[in-house]
């Protein structure tokens, strides 16, 4: 089983849900299966207070923070899974049987790195826009194809399948740990600056839009020494060609 200190490296992300008793019931799962870190992202008022199918998960609630920027609310992860019924959806990132995702997030969170889970509102799921901001994607196999779970019930279930076997990964090397979302935004920023001052973009504009530029750099899954040299490279370019 996971150790208290990896459990609380692991934040469920809440993105757009409305509804207090759906919310309710994912703490409730976050609460069974010992994880705390709630994150909800939200540009309306939360009656939290109305999340009654929150029963014995009051800590979980408590601690939760309410954010309305989605790259706020992941700033600090590593690796990102948002969450997929796939359908008939044409989907920019690979995506994952729950089984081998999980197995990926225990891995990170052995080397005490911080992991998201990011499900989407109960109507449309995630937006494009935020699966942009993901390492990966991630569904739970399903008998019928394309349809979904309730929220609680899609919380609890990842939740199980992460918890249910021990990490198997040691520490990881602080220098191999991969380089939380706030950093890779840092390089996409630089990266964006370049494709601008050197005429790529005027020239190729189909391949430099906000979400595929977010999308090329995060599937590389740089780790946090990679990033920063990647980083200080493209405003070393930045600076010469603006002299």
């Amino acid at each position: 089983m996971l150790i208290p200190e990896q459990k609380e490296n692991l934040v469920v992300v809440l993105a757009g849900a409305r509804n207090p008793l759906n919310i309710g019931a994912a703490a409730r799962a976050m609460s069974n299966f010992g994880f705390r870190a709630l994150r909800i992202v939200t540009e309306f008022p939360l009656p939290v207070t109305e999340a009654k199918s929150a029963v014995d998960a009051a800590e979980v609630m408590q601690q939760a923070t309410v954010h309305t920027s989605f790259a706020e609310a992941i700033a600090d992860c590593g690796l990102i899974y948002g969450t997929t019924a796939v359908g008939d959806r044409r989907l920019e990132h690979p995506v994952e049987p729950l089984p081998q995702a999980a197995a990926h997030v225990r891995n990170a969170l052995a080397g005490l790195q911080r992991a998201a889970i990011v499900f989407g509102s109960e109507k449309t799921g995630m937006t494009n826009e935020q699966m942009s901001y993901c390492s990966s994607l991630l569904t739970i196999p399903m008998e019928v194809h394309g349809t979904s779970m309730n929220l609680g019930q899609s919380v609890a279930v990842c939740l199980w399948e992460v918890a249910r076997e021990g990490a198997s990964a040691g520490e990881v090397a602080e220098d191999e740990s991969l380089a939380d979302s706030a950093a890779v935004d840092r390089f996409e920023g630089v990266l964006r600056e370049g494709l601008t001052a050197t005429g790529y973009e005027a020239k190729f504009p189909a391949n430099c839009g906000e979400e595929m530029t977010r999308r090329l750099v995060r599937r590389l899954r740089l780790n946090r020494k990679d990033a920063e040299i990647w980083t200080g490279i493209w405003r070393q370019v930045l600076w010469k060609l603006r002299q």
